[in-house]
Order: C-alpha cells, then structure tokens, then sequence
C-alpha cells in the first residue's frame, strides 16, 4: 500500500511541477507584461522559490513523492535490486505520464505558454550541458543529505537557490532542466519525443551524470557516520 501510494504522489507531483513552471511564466510574462527584464527575472524567481519551498515539503508529506526520475534514481542506486526496479519500472513511468499528461493540459487550457525548453546547440554540446548540471545538482542533494538530513529548512533553501543557479547557466543551451520527465513532457508535445537529441541530451546524459556524481560520493565522501558508530568503532580499537 506505501508503494501504491507513492506512485500516486510522483503522478500528482510530476502533473503539477509542470503547470507550475508553466503558471509563472505565464503570470511574469503575459499578466503582468514584464517580459524578460530584470525586474520579470527576479519576480520569476522569488516565485519559484516558493514554489520549490511547497513541492519539497509536499515530498516530505508524501514520504518520498519526486517529480524528477534524476531524485528517486540516484535514491535507488543507493537501495538494493528490488528498489531500483520498482524505481525503473513504476516510479519512472508514472512521473513521466504525469509530466505528458500535464502539459497536454496547460497547453490545451493556456495556449500562449509555449513550447518549453528546446535544444540551441550541438547535441554533444547540449549532452556535456546538461551532464555537468545534473552532476552538480545531484552531487549538492547528496552531500545536504549526507551533512544533515532533518534540516528541511537550510537543505531545502541551498538545494533551491543551486537548481536556479544551475538552470540559469544552462537555460540558453538546453533549457538547463535537469529534469528527464518534464523534458519528456514538452518534448512529446511539441512532437520531437522520439529522437536522438532527446534521448542523448535530456535522458542518457543526466542518467550517467547521476551514476557518475553517486559513484563519486561513495568513493570519496561516503555516508555520514553517527556517534553510535564512532563509539561503536573506538570501542573496537580500544579492546
């Protein structure tokens, strides 16, 4: 029954993630005319940072509700065979049925909120792109959760302010969505689902970046050990 629900979270999650990046931009540059000047910018992303702020809490609520396939993946690599095939095979899927069905919609309901993020450069260019920024994204997610995982407020705020960061660096190049599922979505509207800039770009690339980025934390930094364990492991040496 928990794992029912959480596929229910990552639908609901993913469907809404999207209509709230659609909202906004439609809110700064349509209602209020703003366009891209500064002062659109900085209201795009006070917004989103609210924004981000509920859906982290709403992942808390839900007991691991994710929008991103990027978060429960790099989750699941740290779980055994039957996590990362529940991961694959169930979670995946539905945050990606969620980000199409989704979109489908807020373009149905708002036809002036475009055509989401497109590839603007060379697909190996765009792949480096999007690879690095997964890598940092995801690198930044597990050291937070590593230094102190109960502190929703601070892991939320750096995660948050990283991910803007990040998809201001990449947002002329590939949109810098870190995000395979919502990629997905705008892609399968737009008609260009099935393709190999797709596919290297917004779902190969981050998926290595993530392994990679999971890879390196153990080899390097490894699980925070608790003072139960350091006693634990002191007492040892001492006998």
């Amino acid at each position: 029954m928990a794992r029912l629900d959480l596929l229910l979270w990552d639908l609901v999650l993913s469907f809404f993630w999207v209509w709230s990046g659609a909202l906004v931009r439609i809110f700064v540059y349509s209602f209020l005319l703003l366009g891209r000047t500064p002062e659109g910018e900085a209201l795009k992303v006070m917004i989103s940072i609210l924004y981000m702020f509920f859906f982290a809490w709403l992942g808390v609520v839900s007991k691991g509700g994710a929008y991103n396939p990027l978060t429960v993946l790099s989750s699941a690599f740290n779980g055994g065979l039957h996590e990362f095939l529940f991961t694959a095979f169930g979670r995946i899927p539905l945050q990606v049925i969620g980000s199409v069905v989704g979109v489908k919609l807020v373009k149905e309901v708002f036809p002036v909120v475009g055509h989401g993020a497109r590839l603007n450069v060379k697909i190996h260019h765009g792949a480096l792109t999007e690879g690095i920024l997964t890598f940092m994204i995801v690198t930044v997610s597990l050291g937070l959760k590593n230094k102190d995982p109960k502190s929703f407020f601070m892991n939320t705020w750096i995660s948050t302010i990283a991910k803007l960061a990040l998809h201001v660096l990449g947002s002329d190049l590939t949109g810098g969505i870190m995000n395979p599922a919502s990629a997905f979505g705008w892609a399968y509207a737009r008609g260009d689902h099935i393709t190999l800039e797709h596919f290297f770009v917004y779902w190969l690339a981050p998926i290595q970046a993530t392994i990679l980025s999971v890879w390196a934390f153990r080899s390097f930094i490894g699980p925070k050990k608790s003072k139960k364990q350091i006693f634990d492991g002191q007492k040892v040496k001492a006998d």
